[in-house]
């Protein structure tokens, strides 16, 4: 007479697997749902906290092997499923929830800001979230050209109808202006054209907004934070010196603001060559030595290639337009990384949990 396979027992052996980023058991973090047992056969759905998950292969081994281990089981079925938390932040201006908000800035520019926001928003699109990217580089707006985007959908009454390119939802002051015709606005305009953006914009529900914030520590970034409470910000900088001398004052103007850091970028790292060597042309590991400067995480190095210049430019980014080479690979797992520490940094004000932030 075989053994009873029971709830108890399942859940008992999920237990005892842990989620890698939030260092507790799946069953304690409840993201063990629809449990069913029939007969030698056991199948369950783990509820991830982003579909972006750097780690799901890990999760999902994991459980099956602890699952098969309970005698009398004889085949383990897993869905794997996602909720991106909501960081608990009261965003008022928005209709609709935004469940997280993610800025990306730099002290400077021509570090290539857009570039990373861009492809971070579509590489989370990519994984299955539901994402929108605010580019609020008011003075300089290159979102829409390095999306392919040339104007926006015609507004539902009052509402802006964001633009939609790969997946994602996009609002830029590029589709709203003649092109070439310069802005010369006063910090008060620039900050009604970002609460504008946040309030007068038929965003949906979203799991994340990112931001794509103009270079440097001025009005637009001290307006954001204003009108939209951030989950974190992401600070992208070059390896070279005086790239990370500016960075660091970006980093410093959001923990002023108290806005969470979740981590630094390091972004054309290096070059690879035909022959096999590496060419630091910017220096290298500023990054790394910002982050540990800091005391925030580092996220990654992005490789420079010429690649990522030709999609920006005829409006497909390297992670739709080249997916396989290393500068995407670095981007994916540059967004998943963000995606996890966002996760952690939500459930951790949700449960007051004693969650430390790691790579």
């Amino acid at each position: 007479m075989t053994n009873k396979i029971t709830k108890e027992a399942v859940l008992a052996a999920l237990g005892k697997v842990q989620e890698p980023e939030l260092h507790q058991d799946l069953v304690t973090l409840n993201m063990i749902r629809e449990l069913e047992i029939k007969d030698d056969k056991v199948s369950f759905t783990v509820m991830l906290t982003t579909p972006a998950c750097p780690l799901r292969g890990k999760i999902e081994s994991e459980a099956k092997q602890a699952v098969m281990s309970i005698g009398g089981v004889k085949a383990v079925e897993i869905k794997m499923d996602s909720d991106v938390p909501n960081d608990g932040r009261m965003r008022g201006l928005v209709n609709m929830p935004i469940r997280n908000a993610i800025a990306v800035g730099s002290g400077k520019g021509g570090v290539g800001k857009s570039t990373v926001s861009v492809n971070i928003a579509v590489a989370l699109a990519q994984s299955g979230a539901r994402v929108g990217l605010m580019d609020a580089d008011i003075y300089g707006p290159n979102v829409p050209t390095m999306l392919g985007v040339e104007k926006l959908p015609p507004p539902q009454g009052q509402r802006l109808i964001p633009a939609q390119a790969y997946g994602i939802k996009m609002i830029s002051m590029g589709l709203l202006v003649k092109p070439g015709q310069p802005l010369i606005w006063r910090g008060p305009m620039l900050n009604s054209a970002i609460r504008q953006f946040l309030g007068d914009v038929e965003w949906g529900e979203l799991d994340y907004l990112i931001v794509d914030l103009p270079p440097g520590t001025g009005d637009a970034a001290l307006s954001l934070a204003q009108a939209l409470p951030l989950s974190g910000a992401v600070i992208v900088t070059l390896p070279q010196l005086v790239s990370l001398e500016d960075a660091g004052r970006g980093l410093n103007m959001f923990r002023t603001l108290e806005v969470p850091i979740l981590g630094v970028i390091e972004n054309m790292s290096y070059l690879d060559l035909p022959d096999g060597t590496r060419m630091d042309i910017f220096g290298s590991g500023g990054g790394e030595q910002l982050a540990q400067a800091t005391q925030t995480n580092f996220l990654g190095k992005i490789p420079i290639d010429q690649n990522v210049r030709i999609g920006g430019d005829s409006g497909k980014p390297i992670v739709v337009s080249n997916p396989d080479s290393p500068v995407a690979t670095a981007l994916r797992d540059v967004a998943q990384k963000v995606a996890a520490q966002v996760s952690v940094a939500a459930l951790r004000a949700k449960n007051e949990m004693p969650i430390n932030i790691v790579e």
